[in-house]
């Protein structure tokens, strides 16, 4: 038995090393700590995820990407009639490069709060640009923390390419279960000295090159593997690496019973060409030149058909592709484009494999399929996705957003088990977008930013914007230019619609205030005092209630509280802030 003891006490006491050497980093204020969601400064009642997410993945000193999750807000403490939703995924998710107010979150968070009048809704944004299924299965335990009604991911683009990317400059290691481990330890004060040690010793250069390159956009700077050749083995590593972890993610919701609305994503596949590709052969370039100048020719067209399907060439596809759409058999080119996308060797957009993996995951117990591509698709000539919808390779306009958040909006609705659904028809919907045109002007100016660079082009190029038609447009210039914030954009195109007297524009610049400043009583109080006129009680309560949370405590705001919540049903919740009232 004695030999037995001091065996497992051998065995113990690296362990007890470690673990002391742990407890004294940590109680000596070593190493960070990061979580996804911190308190609101100005007002302690709300919480955020935090902005600078993105550094728990890197040790100090590090070239760490400039992107960050934007800035939005819900209640410490989830209320009685909470209703909470939560976005996970990507810069497509997280509505670049319109903001919150055209991201997912943004325009279903208006729409379910006018659907389910008689809660307190939130849908809370956790989407960031260039993270992937890695980034998801790291933060749901800590969206689990906030007892989500439903999670809604739209993601699949940043498998190859985005931060812990399996061809990224932005890796932490080389396998999957090396790169799962990582956010295992990550946490650990010892894991993160050993970090620091190795940064500061290493001599290799970094990728990638934060001297010499910045100034280029995040695209420019993260594809250490600019060359993934279909069915590669990097190709299939990708693939494997998206249904592992999009997997692993669906059983941490799966056991909080949390429902998973799984979208499948969508990229431009009519007007953006290939990135990179095998060249096009002499031969076949010529026989393409006289193709374009005879297109009725039907049998040399169906000849190139065959020849691109046996073709590696991103660029044959794409041109065969082209050349069907003009020709007398338009709705043969969906084929050729998606083979041009699947064949481009610089994955900055995700493969069909990808819908693949998540049709098939949308097939296990509690998660329900939200075919986003499929909606797009429908609603573009010949069923092929491209500038109807897209500003880019992958980057919805307005409009796609907006199908984006439709789409969703009427998955949840069919599966109508958040309470009674007050349905917001699609085109009163689409009247009430919450975006401005100045966020529209700003929007566009990013992508001609994003367009000026790598891989759109080889060297960066000066970006010219077109003159502002408008003052609205002048405004969101200005903000693109960092001349004024974000508030100051809103303040002054609120000014300017009160002294034209367009009240429905002026309206909703409020009330984007509004949802953006929680902790302004002022703002919120005068949103809460609208929808009272307008006999809305149930959101007038939603307003009422933050401007006293926001330190605006007059009687009058507690009574009209309180009328709100009775009109509108809500007698328990009535009682409780009668109770506060009394207690004043």
């Amino acid at each position: 038995m004695r030999v037995w003891l001091f065996r497992l006490i051998a065995v113990l006491i690296p362990f007890l090393f470690f673990a002391l050497i742990e407890a004294a980093l940590r109680f000596g204020g070593y190493g960070y700590e990061y979580p996804l969601f911190i308190e609101n400064p100005a007002n302690k009642h709300y919480i955020l995820p935090r902005p600078d997410l993105v550094k728990r993945y890197f040790p100090e000193g590090s070239v760490i990407p400039g992107v960050t999750m934007e800035a939005n807000f819900l209640l410490k403490e989830k209320p009685e009639n909470g209703l909470r939703f939560f976005v996970q995924g990507g810069s497509s998710a997280a509505g670049f490069p319109y903001g919150l107010g055209g991201s997912l979150a943004g325009m279903l968070d208006q729409r379910l709060k006018l659907t389910f009048p008689d809660k307190h809704v939130e849908v809370v944004n956790t989407a960031m640009a260039a993270v992937n299924s890695y980034t998801m299965l790291d933060l749901a335990d800590e969206i689990i923390e906030q007892k989500p009604d439903a999670v809604l991911v739209y993601a699949g683009h940043n498998e190859y390419l985005g931060i812990l990317g399996i061809g990224s400059n932005y890796t932490a290691a080389n396998s999957q279960a090396t790169t799962l481990l990582f956010l295992k330890l990550k946490g650990l004060r010892l894991f993160q000295l050993a970090q620091n040690v190795y940064q500061s010793l290493s001599t290799s250069e970094q990728a990638p090159d934060q001297q010499s390159q910045s100034s280029r956009t995040f695209m420019a700077k993260v594809a250490k593997h600019k060359n993934i050749p279909l069915d590669s083995d990097i190709y299939k590593a990708g693939l494997d690496q998206f249904s592992t972890n999009l997997n692993l993610l669906v059983k941490k919701y799966q056991a909080a019973d949390v429902p998973v609305f799984l979208a499948t994503i969508a990229s431009n596949i009519g007007s953006q060409k290939p990135f990179s590709s095998e060249p096009i052969s002499k031969e076949i370039a010529a026989q393409l030149a006289i193709l374009d100048a005879n297109k009725q020719n039907s049998e040399e067209l169906e000849s190139l058909h065959n020849l691109a399907r046996e073709n590696d060439s991103a660029l044959l596809n794409y041109r065969v592709a082209q050349l069907t759409v003009g020709s007398q058999i338009p709705d043969k080119a969906f084929e050729f484009f998606t083979r041009a996308k699947d064949l481009d060797l610089l994955r900055f957009r995700a493969p069909t494999a990808s819908n693949d993996v998540i049709r098939q995951t949308s097939l296990e117990k509690g998660v329900y399929l939200v075919d986003v591509e499929k909606r797009l698709r429908e609603r573009s000539p010949n069923g092929v996705i491209g500038s109807n919808f897209m500003l880019e390779h992958l980057h919805l306009n307005v409009q796609g957003y907006f199908l984006l958040a439709d789409t969703f909006y009427q998955s949840l609705k069919n599966y109508n088990t958040f309470g009674e659904w007050r349905d917001i028809p699609t085109q009163q919907a689409w009247k009430l977008r919450p975006i401005l045109p100045p966020e529209e002007y700003n929007g566009f100016a990013k992508v001609q930013q994003l367009m000026a660079d790598y891989p759109f082009t080889d060297e960066p190029r000066r970006l010219v914007l077109p003159k502002p038609e408008d003052w609205q447009q002048e405004l969101g210039k200005q903000y693109f230019e960092k001349k004024i914030d974000w508030l100051k954009m809103m303040q002054l195109s609120l000014r300017r619609y009160q002294s034209e007297q367009n009240n429905q524009m002026a309206n909703k610049t409020m009330l984007l205030m509004a949802e953006a400043l929680p902790h302004d009583p002022r703002i919120n109080l005068a949103i809460a005092r609208g929808y009272s006129q307008g006999k809305q009680d149930g959101l007038a309560a939603t307003y009422y209630k933050r401007a006293i949370l926001a330190g605006d405590h007059k009687r009058t705001n507690y009574s009209a509280l309180i009328k709100a919540l009775k009109n509108s049903g809500q007698n328990n919740l009535a009682k409780h802030w009668q109770l506060r009232i009394d207690a004043l």
